[in-house]
This record gives C-alpha cells, sequence and structure tokens, in this order.
C-alpha cells in the first residue's frame, strides 16, 4: 500500500539525519532509501504510512517473520529474569542448548558439542579456529564466490575482493576452487551433471601431489547453497563428495548454514538435501530470531584439544537470543513450516520461471525452498550479467510496495527470500509486483 511515493518527506528527513550522523559506508539506506517506523509478520510500515510486502526478511534473518508472536511472547518474558549471564547456567541457556542439539543434523545427534558466538562471522572464525588447533595445521579450502563475513580472522576466507581492500589484510592459508555455478562454471565439462565431479577430482588432485601448492589442510568450508554468491544451488553430489574427500583425507568439513539453516530450504539445514553430515556447523541469523546470537556446534573429540577460554566473547549466549531461539526452534517443530516452504517454494520457483521465459533479462531462475536467485542478463544470448539492470527492477519493485535484494558474482541475482511465515496472499502480490518491474525493461 503505497500512500506516497517513496522516499516521502519524513524519511527523506530521517535519511538526510543519518547521512549527517552515521557513516556513508551503510549500504541499506541507498538500496531501500525510506525510514522504517514498524514491522509485522511479512510487512515493513515505513515513517511516511507506505507499507511494504518483505522479500529480505533482514537477509534471512527473520524466517519467522517481524514480531513472531510466539517468539515475541518468550522474549518478553525474559527481558523479566535476566539480559546478561556470561557463560553461567541459566534455565534458558539450558533449555536452548537442548533444543539446539535436537536439532542438528542426524549424524552429529548425540555426538557433538557447541560453542556459543555472536555474529554469522564469528562462528565461522570460532569454526575455522577449531579446525586448525584440532589438526594442528592452518590452510582452508574455500570455494569462489563464498561469503563467510568480514571480521579480519575471517575475511580471506570470503571470496569478494573489495572486502579484503576494505580490511587491509591479505589472503593467507586459504586455497579457493569454483564452485558448481552451472550458468557460468569456469572449466569446460561435457555437461552439467560433470561440474562438481571436476572440482572433487581437483581437490583429490590437490591433497595426492606434494607439488601441488596445497599443504597442511585444516579444512573444508563450504556453504551448502551459495547465499551472496547468487543463490547458486550445486549439484546433489557435489557435498557428499566432499563429505568424501573428507573422511579419506582425515580433513573438517564445515558447513556454513548461517543463511540456509533454519528451515530457509525446506530442511532445516541446507545439509540435509543431500543428507551430508558436517565435522563443524556454523549457525546464526534465523536463530536468534532478529537478537544476535550464533554458534558452532563440531564433534564432540574435538573438544578434548580445546583449552579453557577458546574463542572468548562476552556477549556471546546473549539470554534473550536464546530465549527466542528455543522458541523458534519450538514453533517450528509445532508447525508444518517445513513442509509449506516446500510446497509454496515450489509454486513460487515455478511462477518465477515463467516470469523468465517471457522475459528478455532473466537468464537462469535456480533455487530451494524459500532460497531463490533469478539471474538478470543484458540478454539471453549473451549472458551478460547487468547489475544496473538488476538495481533497476529493485527500484522500481520498492517503488510499487515490494522488498527485494541483490546479490550475486556481479550483483545482478535477485533473490527470494521472504520470511518462511509470509501469506499466500502476499505471495502472490509480491510475484504481480516483481512480474510487473521485469517486463518493464
Amino acid at each position: 500500500m503505497i500512500v506516497v511515493k517513496p522516499p516521502g518527506p519524513r524519511s527523506r528527513e530521517l535519511l538526510a539525519k543519518q547521512s549527517k550522523l552515521e557513516t556513508k559506508a551503510v549500504i541499506y539506506p541507498k538500496a531501500f532509501p525510506f525510514a522504517i517506523d514498524s514491522a509485522s509478520g511479512a510487512t515493513v510500515k515505513d515513517v511516511d504510512g507506505n507499507l511494504y510486502i518483505d522479500w529480505v526478511s533482514g537477509v534471512s534473518v527473520l524466517n519467522l517473520g517481524h514480531r513472531n508472536p510466539f517468539v515475541e511472547e518468550a522474549v518478553r518474558s525474559q527481558l523479566g529474569k535476566v539480559w546478561h549471564a556470561l557463560e553461567i547456567p541459566t534455565e534458558t541457556r539450558i533449555a536452548f542448548l537442548e533444543r539446539i542439539h535436537s536439532v542438528l543434523p542426524p549424524g552429529m545427534k548425540g555426538k557433538a558439542k557447541v560453542l556459543l558466538t555472536v555474529t554469522g562471522g564469528d562462528s565461522v572464525e570460532a569454526a575455522v579456529s577449531v579446525a586448525r588447533r584440532v589438526t594442528g595445521k592452518r590452510t582452508v579450502v574455500a570455494f569462489e564466490g563464498a561469503y563467510h563475513g568480514v571480521h579480519q580472522g575471517v575475511v580471506s576466507l570470503t571470496a569478494s575482493s573489495h572486502y579484503l581492500d576494505y580490511a587491509g589484510v591479505s589472503r593467507e592459508n586459504v586455497f579457493r576452487l569454483p564452485y558448481p555455478y552451472s550458468y557460468r562454471f569456469p572449466l569446460p565439462v561435457e555437461n552439467k551433471d560433470d561440474e562438481s565431479k571436476v572440482v572433487i577430482r581437483y581437490l583429490e588432485h590437490l591433497l595426492e601431489d606434494d607439488h601441488s601448492g596445497l599443504d597442511d589442510l585444516a579444512g573444508i568450508l563450504v556453504e551448502p547453497i551459495e547465499g551472496e554468491g547468487g543463490y547458486i544451488v550445486p549439484p546433489e553430489d557435489f557435498l557428499p563428495g566432499l563429505r568424501e574427500v573428507a573422511e579419506r583425507y582425515q580433513v573438517p568439513l564445515i558447513v556454513d548454514e548461517v543463511q540456509t539453516g533454519f528451515g530457509r530450504t525446506g530442511k532445516f539445514w541446507g545439509c540435509e538435501l543431500t543428507a551430508t553430515t558436517p565435522d563443524i556447523i556454523c549457525v546464526s541469523k534465523s536463530v536468534g530470531a532478529g537478537i544476535p546470537l550464533s554458534l558452532i556446534a563440531y564433534r564432540s573429540e574435538y573438544d578434548e584439544k580445546l583449552e579453557e577460554g577458546f574463542h572468548l566473547g562476552t556477549y556471546r549466549g546473549n539470554p534473550l537470543g536464546m530465549a527466542a531461539g528455543t522458541a523458534s526452534i519450538d514453533y517450528m517443530k509445532r508447525t508444518n513450516l517445513l513442509e509449506r516452504v516446500r510446497t509454496l517454494g515450489e509454486k513460487t520457483k515455478v511462477e518465477f520461471e515463467r516470469i523468465a521465459d517471457e522475459s528478455k533479462n532473466v537468464g537462469e531462475v535456480r533455487g530451494v525452498g524459500f532460497m531463490i536467485g533469478n539471474e538478470v542478463v543484458e540478454s539471453k544470448e549473451t549472458r551478460k550479467p547487468s547489475k544496473a539492470l538488476a538495481n533497476g527492477f529493485r527500484r522500481s519493485m520498492f517503488e510499487q510496495g515490494l522488498l527485494m535484494h541483490t546479490c550475486g558474482h556481479f550483483g545482478n541475482v535477485l533473490r527470494f527470500m521472504a520470511p518462511l511465515t509470509i501469506e499466500e496472499i502476499l505471495l502472490d502480490e509480491g510475484l504481480g509486483i516483481y512480474e510487473r518491474a521485469i517486463k518493464s525493461a
């Protein structure tokens, strides 16, 4: 419901004040130039009275929607108890730990330890630290297109070179391989089914050849579906292939579930799509339902090599976040949410594919569940990526009342990441706005 063309006068006023008071390095006010008044479920209201359908979900932080009533009740209850407790046990902490253990991938249940962290990047940094500690080695294999955070200790594992430039660090102890990105796979293959096999075969070569340049391997770090890289879904044999290599060479497999976890793919974890068990799993975003909270879970035997004070942080395990996390898991267990995501996700993907077939500028639609990418190109014949067109579509949707964000190697992928609880009427209305924007080019 757009009552005044965004940004409205009150939004412009607050945006101007923010620009004066806060660093120009912020990015989201440039993508979505408005000021938020309130949000509920899958809608956001700005200070000028405009109401938007939210297909961003705080970048998959709000899988259960804004202010989910079930989660809100749990947080309100915790507000009257304790807000900060270090690592000292509380009933809230134990309840959360029990819940998170109960939903770990099948191969990890009853065989894991948990270490609480604060952000997604912090969880990946902790995971790599654990892998390096237990192996006594340094080098980590990561993948093109990967995003694992921008902490000083983990930014080198994120593929985009400009984050390294910003951080002022060099890329050390990282060996990067292609991710099986079918639409733009850089190596020659006879058919798409061979892409993951080529990557796995090359990884095996690196490990077997003393002159390959890959030595003292501490771990393999991978996203089940690449998030910021462009919502890239690898072939089904990719993660199982990495699992086999990890077992054969006794190398920890670290699975980054920061964006794919908590039901986003229609499974609780993205790695469950291919029944792949990690040695270490990284969890963040929706685990705290909008309250900063993250963690890693890892094989119990790894714990024997960790000393007191390993990977410290005073904000780890915030009680409000853990109350939200417990409620989120309970909500997902008590509802048919995962089946809903699978069913509605497939329906939505079919609609995106229809629109792509009828458009000039959507070269590929890919995704699983509520994690769907639409790759925008100058033309389907050249496949040349167009960030400018993608940004134009985003702005057009914004002005019509739909929030949809971009990602990808070239910033040209429009990604669907609505709350998993979105009402079907809002989903359909959003698809109508999306179609109008795409066909306006």
